[in-house]
């Protein structure tokens, strides 16, 4: 590794630090159940208010707000919803498929945690929630339910559908010979969700739940993911908007448009019962209501790009699959050929290392090229050496002199380092595709339980700082492979950096075995089997590049380029260092101060002459005495 690989990669490193700062088989297929009303459950009821005070409060629509909560439910393979008759609302959502990380039913929704509603003015003034109402649940068929709550001589009908096979569930609002009763503005459609931790790590749980949404304009919106409060305003239509828990999503679509909204999240970091709170306020547009146009459904279910793409568009983007290039990197070439893996591949830790392999022999041009700048770099030591020695204090000279060496034996040292920052894209892509990958999410492979997660097979009875009460395997194993490729680049490169810089290239593993240690274990198993492809590639690319045949390609390129004259960039590189050597030495015969400077200042002071002319408006430069 020359010392520019090496300024490259650190460069790289430091960047990718930067960047981390501020980034069981299935059971088979449950048959649908038909939609089924149960009773409250036995308690102690609490007293019903009195008609007088409901009267007062609801006016015409307190004929509903008496009764008893009922429980309904839709079921079908993905999902059972449970419906209260108190507002005629969804209550609770399981995923039936999934667990959460400590083996539990995964509750999405659930009475504790959640609550959806959506209120409305009356013509008389009064602020009424659908929650105040108690609706009568009718069941249509097996797989839809319709509620009914009779007001104000009129109807409030919620209708839900649940279709076969599905995570969406749709939903339709409509007030039925109300138009005198309701008045004439916008209704709030409000969602709660304080969300409950479902994966191993809560920080990495807490920080990718977020708010993200879509305006009908086709921009996409995503709520920094952080541990502060935050707000977000929308003042214009919205197509959708949703609850993201890391690796699923609770979120609600209208078929037609929301005309504004709002955005909240909050955390306390002393509650163990709730990670994060998203708070979500919709405003629907009264007219639709009316006209039995306000038609929305809901999402609840895994947070996969596959199945998201299909629900509507830019809903995939809830998928965080990186910014710009790295996102695009994602999208059109790891998720395509992941997918087909796992058509041919039932584990995900031999699909990964097939990724690798796959990834290396595309790119091993590149890693090709990289590896010959290399051993030109290496031939050419002993006359870089020799210009080092023979202008040992003069570091412009011997920049002059190495261009004109890599001129005329056609070399560059830069031709190392651009095919390495040419796969930069891949390597920050990775970093964000093997953290969001519900693919992953509890997967056994080797020791590591969910490779989705940081796997704990060593874990310490004590908690280190930067580092915690672990040591993840997988990333010890990177960090050690690391350290071998390079000790093996130094040791087989004599132009390797030395000093400061050699130490450097041992460091960096270190550092990033601290910060990959509560990373997901698929994304450290990949960087490993990465390491172990590079460490084959440099053994056999060894027996490919040849130094007597590396110096006999560079004698001829001398013997052709002896009457060359740089042109293009060298050329420009070259006059311009050439320009900086002279007015360092008018410098020196100066005093330290070069001429042209002098002229410069006297134009400046001089008023009237052509620089004072020219730039009236550069301050005035004093000549010191």
């Amino acid at each position: 590794m020359d010392r520019n690989s090496a300024i490259g990669l650190f460069l790289m490193a430091a960047l990718l630090l930067i960047y981390l700062q501020f980034a069981p088989k299935p059971k088979p297929e449950p048959a649908p159940q038909p939609a089924k009303t149960a009773a409250a459950a036995p308690g102690t009821t609490p007293a019903a208010p009195d008609s007088a005070v409901l009267a007062r409060q609801l006016g015409s629509f307190a004929g509903a707000a008496q009764g008893t909560a009922q429980t309904t439910q839709l079921q079908n393979e993905n999902l059972t919803i449970t419906f209260s008759s108190k507002g005629g609302r969804v209550e609770a959502v399981r995923l039936n498929k999934y667990k959460t990380f400590r083996g539990q039913p995964l509750d999405l929704l659930d009475a504790q945690s959640a609550q959806l509603d959506t209120r409305f003015r009356t013509t008389d003034g009064r602020q009424i929630k659908l929650s105040d109402l108690y609706f009568r649940p009718e069941p249509q068929g097996s797989n839809a339910l319709r509620f009914v709550a009779d007001v104000a001589g009129g109807q409030i009908e919620q209708l839900y559908t649940l279709p076969a096979n599905s995570f969406e569930l749709s939903y339709t609002l409509r007030f039925n010979g109300l138009n005198n009763a309701i008045a004439q503005e916008p209704l709030t459609f409000t969602f709660l969700d304080r969300v409950r931790q479902t994966e191993k790590m809560a920080k990495q749980n807490r920080n990718h739940t977020t708010i993200n949404h879509y305006l009908v304009s086709g921009d996409f919106a995503m709520a920094e993911a952080s541990e502060k409060p935050e707000e977000v305003k929308v003042a214009e239509p919205l197509k959708w908007a949703a609850h993201k828990h890391d690796f699923f999503v609770a979120g609600i679509i209208a078929d037609k448009e929301f005309s504004n909204g709002q955005f909240n999240s909050t955390v306390d970091l002393n509650d163990t019962t709730f990670i994060k709170t998203l708070s979500t306020t919709l405003t629907i547009p009264a007219a639709d209501v009316q006209q039995g146009n306000a038609k929305f459904r809901f999402y609840f279910g895994p947070n996969s790009y596959n199945i998201l793409k299909e629900v509507t568009p830019g809903f995939d983007r809830n998928v965080y699959l990186g910014w710009g290039l790295f996102r695009w990197v994602n999208q059109f070439v790891i998720l395509p050929v992941f997918h087909v893996l796992e058509k041919f591949v039932s584990s995900y830790g031999i699909i990964i290392a097939l990724l690798v392999v796959l990834i290396k022999l595309v790119t091993w041009p590149l890693t090709y090229k990289t590896y010959e700048s290399q051993a030109k770099m290496k031939v050419l030591k002993p006359e870089l050496d020799a210009i080092k020695e023979k202008y040992p204090d003069d570091a412009m000279k011997q920049q002059q002199e190495q261009m004109k060496l890599y001129q005329t034996m056609g070399a560059s040292p830069l031709s190392g380092c651009i095919p390495t920052l040419l796969t930069i894209p891949i390597l920050f892509a990775m970093f964000q595709f093997f953290p969001n990958a519900i693919e992953l999410r509890q997967e056994h492979f080797l020791w590591a339980n969910d490779l989705s997660t940081y796997d704990d097979l060593i874990k310490l009875p004590f908690t280190v700082p930067f580092l915690g009460n672990h040591i993840s395997l997988f990333t010890l194993l990177m960090t050690i492979s690391t350290l071998a490729m390079t000790y093996q680049t130094n040791q087989n490169n004599p132009t390797a950096m030395q000093g400061p810089m050699k130490f450097y290239s041992y460091l960096m593993p270190l550092i990033f075995f601290f910060v990959l240690n509560d990373f997901a274990a698929g994304l450290t198993w990949y960087y490993l089997v990465s390491n172990l492809v590079t460490l084959g590639q440099q053994a056999l690319t060894r027996r490919f590049v040849d130094d007597t045949k590396v110096r006999a390609k560079l004698e001829a390129n001398k013997v052709k380029n002896k009457d060359k004259k740089p042109s293009g960039f060298g050329a420009r590189l070259a006059d311009a260092m050439k320009a900086a050597q002279e007015k360092e030495a008018q410098a020196r015969q100066g005093g330290g101060r070069p001429a042209a400077a002098d002229d410069k200042d006297d134009a400046d002071t001089e008023p009237g002459t052509g620089a004072s002319d020219i730039s009236p408006k550069r301050p005035r430069k004093t000549r010191r005495s």
